[in-house]
């Protein structure tokens, strides 16, 4: 088993500022005091906050100072990804009734407020990404890439071609398109808003756009496989729902699976060393994000 140790300190290093931004501001922002419980309720329910840490990661590994604008946008990710485990839950989708542990949305607060909630944070994030005072270049370009990871040649068009091919049997090919989509858009973007206000060049972009690739199809893929061996206590949510799903397990097998899953680990570690020996900066605490997975084969 990998040591955690770096990922666990870097984790408990920023999350309480991540959680913090999220509950101190949001309340500026909503008038509705229902919408404003039903937002609140699934944005602070716990959750690894992958994506603002991995802005946070890259800024961080390029020395960058995250002041209050930089936070803010981190965190709009935070609220957009969180409007898309809402929708995701709601009876006209998965309709499942608990996430992270606890009911969700929809359980509490009924599926229309559920659905507002969610077109709440999902607006306010490109509110967040806009509305402080970075230069209108980053701000623009931010707005830009969100759009296209989040939408329907990103992660809507992900998760449509999930739901319109529930009872038909892809081919590998198939299922990792549509995982860059629903899965990995959102992931690289994270990687990628980072890259955008530490104002790094083209090819350094490209490179942490690569890593960022793997790592959310290998996400993924973990996600898949814990379905498999994991239980509802342990994952916070309803385990071995994926019977008849397009998942890498029911496609590959379990075996086979973890076989992809470490080479795209092996992928993500070949591209930081590249980065490491091109531009000499410390990727140890990206590296170390690969120490969430777990491969017990």
């Amino acid at each position: 088993m990998a040591d955690k140790s770096l990922l666990k300190e870097f984790i408990s290093d920023n999350n309480p500022a991540i959680d913090d931004y999220l509950s101190n501001h949001l309340d500026e922002y909503v008038d509705q005091k229902d919408l404003l419980d039903s937002m609140k309720y699934s944005l602070m329910a716990g959750g690894k906050r992958l994506r603002p840490l991995f802005t946070i990661a890259v800024m961080k590994m390029m020395n960058k100072k995250i002041e209050d604008d930089q936070m803010k946008a981190a965190c709009a990710l935070e609220l957009l990804h969180t409007y898309s485990l809402i929708h995701d839950d709601l009876p006209a989708m998965d309709n499942d009734d608990l996430r992270r542990g606890k009911p969700t949305n929809h359980v509490i607060y009924g599926a229309g407020l559920a659905t507002l909630a969610g077109d709440g944070l999902l607006t306010l994030a490109f509110q967040w990404l806009t509305d402080n005072k970075m230069n209108d270049s980053i701000k623009s370009k931010l707005a830009l890439l969100l759009s296209k990871a989040a939408g329907p040649s990103g992660m809507v068009s992900g998760q449509a071609k999930d739901i319109q091919n529930e009872n038909k049997k892809l081919t590998l090919d198939q299922l990792k398109g549509l995982h860059r989509e629903k899965t990995g858009a959102l992931i690289r973007y994270a990687l990628a808003a980072g890259a955008v206000m530490s104002e790094v060049d083209n090819e350094l972009e490209r490179k942490l756009d690569k890593f960022g690739s793997d790592y959310g199809l290998a996400f993924q893929i973990y996600d898949d496989i814990l379905d498999v061996v994991s239980n509802d206590k342990e994952l916070g949510k309803p385990v071995h729902q994926d019977g008849n799903k397009n998942t890498y397990t029911n496609l590959l097998g379990l075996d086979k699976s973890y076989d992809y899953l470490k080479q795209l680990i092996d992928d993500c570690r070949n591209v930081l060393d590249d980065i490491n020996t091109q531009y000499k900066l410390d990727t140890s605490v990206l590296s170390a994000f690969l120490d969430y997975f777990e491969i017990k084969k």
